[in-house]
């Protein structure tokens, strides 16, 4: 039996238009209890700690893990192992944030740097952050005892004239600047001074000429490689999705089990690395939520595919039905109330040798794009079409007009294989989402994803308005 406790502590700060909005605070605390009879997994979670409600959701646990015998996962044994030692993780070790009123202090800096034109119609700026405390036990031995930092700053103005309307943001429509961390993490994440490049690049947007379409080179920055990598890597990755877990909520998957340690997933310069390991990072941790140990390991090598994301569990039901997969500590689960499922963590993609203006020359007619403002991917994670906030044009070698509303679309299992640069350390950034959606029921996690900026060949892209 496994004991799995989780407190949380969040507050939000937010000003719309320069207004200051309530301050949202929250405090969560409750455990999941997993039991394991005769082959079988039952789960329970309470929030009710005391020794009688623990005791009701064990007995909970114990009646499902028995309704689950003949129709469930059938395994011989339990896949968890024990750890030599208690895993600890502490995040980075730096200064605290400031207090609400500075923080508070810093939305108002950035929110009135935005609003210095009146074609600026609609701004805002604001924070998220938490800190949070996870224990678990097994068969009463501590296994880990983890404790969390995030910030989640968020800037966004929107400019409007004649009937147009364009929109730029800090990291993203999806919150893409976010850090575990406190006053350091905020002050790397580009948030503090960003205000008014928001505003500038939202007004430049507004007199650019639409993306033109057509098959072209593309530069992605890191803000849009952590989407692509996320929708078309790390989702497709999921072991849970190979075995069918996900078919009737958010789709299967384009990889198969026979794929792994043969299958070209992209050109040989994609390296793609599972890092729980980065300290401020957005998911670091020591271990996943069902205790595995956890380590850096390569998913995608020299752009063969080796790996999964795969925690103990799906490994062993993998396994059971003939597959021997490699995967990760990748269970995770998004609170006390969720049973940890695959999910990614830090899933990055690794530095090459070009800089910025050696894949910029490289480029006879092509296009820049960065931050994303919509993605759609299949329910296979093949076929895609995303857009971003911003775009410009290269034309033999060399930087011409930004243009609003870019747009690219592709096939995961042959988009990667077209990548034919990969930025230097000079290039490299690290993002992440803390709204990843996933799971039945639904669970909404933090990931993060680090990369350099990429160039692809021969790439559909189109504009967004007709």
């Amino acid at each position: 039996m496994s004991l799995r406790l989780v407190e949380e502590r969040s507050e939000s700060l937010a000003l719309v238009r320069g207004v200051l909005q309530p301050v949202s605070l929250s405090i969560d605390r409750g455990a999941m209890l997993t039991v394991w009879l005769d082959g079988e997994a039952g789960y329970c979670a309470t929030a009710d700690l005391s020794a009688r409600g623990l005791l009701q959701a064990a007995e909970r646990a114990a009646d499902r893990a028995r309704m689950a015998r003949g129709r469930g996962l059938g395994l011989a044994q339990a896949p968890w192992r024990m750890p030599e030692a208690v895993l600890r993780h502490d995040g980075p070790r730096e200064a605290p944030l400031p207090d609400r009123a500075g923080l508070i202090g810093l939305l108002h800096d950035e929110s009135a740097a935005m609003k210095r034109d009146p074609r600026i119609v609609h701004w805002s700026a604001g924070l998220r952050a938490s800190e949070a405390c996870h224990r678990l036990w097994i068969d009463g031995t501590a296994v880990f005892e983890q404790r969390f930092r995030h910030v989640e700053p968020r800037l966004e103005a929107t400019a409007a004239d004649g009937g147009r309307a364009q929109t730029r943001t800090l990291g993203g429509q999806y919150n893409g600047v976010c850090r575990q961390g406190a006053n350091d993490a905020l002050r790397s994440s580009g948030f503090v001074g960003a205000g008014a490049r928001i505003a500038a690049e939202a007004l430049e947007l507004l007199g650019a000429p639409n993306c033109p379409d057509g098959v072209r080179d593309l530069l992605l920055s890191p803000d849009q490689m952590m989407l692509q990598i996320h929708e078309s890597i790390g989702h497709p990755l999921e072991l849970d999705r190979i075995l069918g877990d996900e078919r009737n909520f958010a789709g299967t998957s384009f990889v198969t089990p026979d794929m792994f340690g043969r299958y070209r997933y992209g050109s040989p310069l994609l390296n793609v690395s599972f890092d729980p390991a980065l300290p401020d990072e957005c998911a670091s941790y020591a271990a996943d939520d069902d205790g595995e140990a956890a380590r850096p390991v390569r998913l995608i090598e020299r752009g063969v595919l080796v790996r999964a994301l795969g925690g103990a569990l799906s490994r062993a039901r993998a396994a059971a039905r003939g597959w021997a997969i490699e995967g990760a500590a990748a269970a995770r689960a998004s609170g006390w109330h969720r049973p940890p499922i695959d999910r990614m963590a830090n899933l990055n993609l690794e530095p090459g040798d070009a800089t910025m203006e050696a894949m910029i020359g490289s480029i006879g007619r092509g296009i820049w794009m960065q931050t994303n403002a919509s993605w759609s991917i299949d329910d296979s994670r093949n076929k895609f079409q995303f857009g971003c906030e911003w775009g410009r044009l290269i034309e033999d070698g060399r930087l011409g007009a930004v243009v609003r509303n870019p747009n690219y679309r592709g096939v995961s299992a042959t988009f990667w294989r077209s990548l034919a640069m990969v930025g230097d350390r000079s290039t490299m950034q690290v993002h992440g989402t803390p709204f990843c959606g996933k799971g039945e029921p639904g669970q909404i996690a933090r990931v993060g994803h680090a990369s350099p900026a990429c160039v692809f060949r021969d790439v559909d892209v189109f504009g967004g308005e007709s």
